[in-house]
């Protein structure tokens, strides 16, 4: 079955939808930045390592594989994903990281125009900018974006998580073939091992332990692999613009789960993005759906002319 950008779409709806609870996870387990560094990493790792194994056909030419520079590229960006994210939010209001975090459709557009010269739509530009508008109305509210230290060590472990994820994404389009279990599997590895080592043994077990295992075993890894999988099938720059939907839809997994309700502007800014995104992937499917070959006349049919 020929799978088209509308797969590649929807997979990365799914993903992006699956991801947003992920922050009201961490805020209930009350650990630190590297336990959960700690706990995230080792069961991804485990998961993507083991699926690996019991599905490849190919182990020996995958582990050629992943020493490509492509693959090990791939591996640091999931690493540098997994360790910054958790530390951004032990360590800073939510609201910095998650704006930085809205720059991987600027990063993967530009990224993928610089190394691979793909081009980016005007209706994706448009759609950007009207994204980041929406964020910064939905979480530029209480000063939580101050220029305090707090504030901008979140936000810069915010815009580095961005642009791992869109250079990510972008190798990933231009190398379909790459061994993507093993890929995140090993770069989870590396994070993960770095938050124990850092943690210690003995303090890993500190502090609601259910809700960060929820996320490590079912949250990440669903959510990214589908992510990953679908900037095969679509432009980077489109599954980063649906990765958006965690910055505006987490705070409201965080305020069912622990009653911290979203402001006016939380609220409006969400609903920019939402409509924003909304709009664009409905005239992503109908395009598309018209340019598919079930939409073309068949070969050989003639066209239906009016008589004399």
């Amino acid at each position: 079955m020929t799978r088209t950008p509308a797969f590649g779409l929807g997979l990365a709806l799914a993903g992006a939808l699956i991801l947003t609870p992920d922050a009201l996870l961490m805020r209930l387990s009350g650990m630190s930045g590297f336990q959960m560094l700690g706990w995230r990493g080792i069961c991804m790792a485990l998961i993507f390592l083991a699926a690996w194994a019991l599905t490849s056909r190919t182990h020996r030419a995958d582990l050629t594989g992943v020493a490509a520079p492509t693959a090990l590229m791939v591996i640091a960006c999931h690493a540098l994903n997994a360790m910054l994210f958790p530390i951004g939010i032990a360590v800073s209001p939510v609201a910095p990281v998650l704006l930085g975090v809205a720059s991987v459709p600027v990063w993967a557009a530009l990224l993928a125009r610089l190394l691979h010269g793909e081009t980016t739509s005007r209706a994706t530009w448009i759609a950007i900018l009207l994204v980041l508008a929406g964020l910064t109305l939905a979480v530029t509210d209480k000063g939580a974006a101050a220029l305090v230290a707090a504030a901008l060590t979140g936000a810069a472990c915010g815009l580095g998580v961005a642009f791992a994820l869109a250079l990510n994404f972008v190798t990933l389009r231009h190398n379909p073939d790459m061994p993507l279990l093993l890929a995140i599997g090993l770069g989870a590895l590396i994070a993960g091992t770095t938050g124990w080592a850092v943690t210690g043994p003995a303090q890993m077990t500190q502090g609601t332990l259910w809700a960060i295992l929820v996320a490590s075993i079912l949250v990440l890894p669903l959510s990214f692999f589908a992510l990953s999988q679908a900037s095969r099938h679509t432009a980077a720059a489109n599954v980063s613009l649906l990765l958006l939907l965690e910055t505006v839809l987490a705070p409201i997994w965080v305020w069912l789960g622990t009653g911290e309700a979203p402001s006016r502007r939380m609220i409006l800014g969400g609903a920019v993005v939402i409509v924003t995104l909304a709009v664009y992937v409905a005239r992503a499917r109908r395009v598309r759906g018209l340019a598919s070959p079930a939409a073309l006349p068949k070969t050989g049919a003639r066209p239906t002319t009016p008589g004399p």
